[in-house]
């Protein structure tokens, strides 16, 4: 054989197992259907629609998309945060996709396929006094307790407040997003933070009652949490969300929900830097 052949050979083999790694697992084939499941209290990625009480977001139509890309249907259910990652691992759920950041502590049994760019903030409720972030240091601020954030924020409180000989920020914990928007305009905290992706939302609803403070104080990323030995599964996705990407319709989902500019060029594979 010789030594072009050889490589020719190569590359049809190649390209054979990535058409193979493309294809969707054939359990999932054969059912015709996807169950996902996600945590509906963090609009606008995912929620009741308070008025029809039907199941909407971004991630909700990003998901249907795909779907119909594979030519499955979707099976939804719903379950707390804290529950994502368990119902992925017992495969109670295909893959996850409901506002989930790429973690690397997460990355020890899931990959994760980078969406969406995001990044914690800071807000109080409008009249609140405090003008600038490190206004905030020695005060009570609230987040949601499974989440990346508790630990962004005992980070920020370290390298902003300490260092200045202020005390640190005394971090409350809270179930979900609703729960700390609560706990907020109850008083029981003197500012929160949520994702970069949900405050816009949130200010709409709620026009003229909360007050972002500077910019997110740390960047990442929302990914599609597959299992580790999923790769097949994540492969084909990946495919057809990068294919939504190139002709439009991603971006045309990110617009319809005010999320444009949290757009990605390209699909990544655990990129997030924490």
């Amino acid at each position: 054989m010789t030594r072009l052949s050889h490589f020719l050979g190569f590359a049809a083999l190649a390209a054979v197992m990535s058409a193979q790694a493309a294809e969707l697992p054939a359990e999932i084939k054969q059912a015709g259907a996807l169950k996902l499941t996600v945590n509906s209290t963090y609009a606008p990625m995912e929620y009741r629609d308070p008025a029809t009480n039907e199941l909407v977001g971004l991630d909700v139509d990003l998901a249907n998309e795909l779907a119909k890309r594979l030519g499955v249907k979707i099976v939804w259910s719903e379950t707390p945060f804290a529950e994502l990652i368990p119902s992925l691992q017992t495969r109670r759920a295909d893959f996850i996709i409901s506002g989930i950041s790429d973690r690397a502590s997460r990355r020890e049994t899931a990959d994760f396929v980078d969406y969406l760019g995001t990044g914690p903030q800071f807000f109080v409720m409008a009249e609140n006094e405090a003008k600038v972030a490190t206004d905030l240091c020695g005060k009570k601020v609230g987040t949601t307790r499974s989440t990346s954030f508790p630990v962004e924020i005992e980070k920020w409180s370290k390298q902003n407040c300490e260092p200045a000989g202020k005390p640190a920020i005394q971090y409350v914990p809270g179930e979900n997003s609703i729960d700390v928007r609560n706990q907020l305009k109850q008083g029981r905290i003197d500012a929160a933070v949520q994702g970069s992706e949900t405050l816009p939302y949130a200010q709409t609803q709620e026009a003229g009652k909360y007050r972002v403070i500077g910019e997110p104080f740390a960047k990442g990323y929302q990914g599609i949490m597959f299992r580790k030995d999923d790769a097949a599964l994540r492969e084909v996705v990946t495919e057809k969300l990068t294919a939504m990407i190139a002709d439009g319709s991603y971006k045309a989902v990110l617009d319809k929900w005010g999320l444009g500019a949290n757009a990605v060029e390209k699909p990544m594979l655990n990129a997030a830097p924490q």
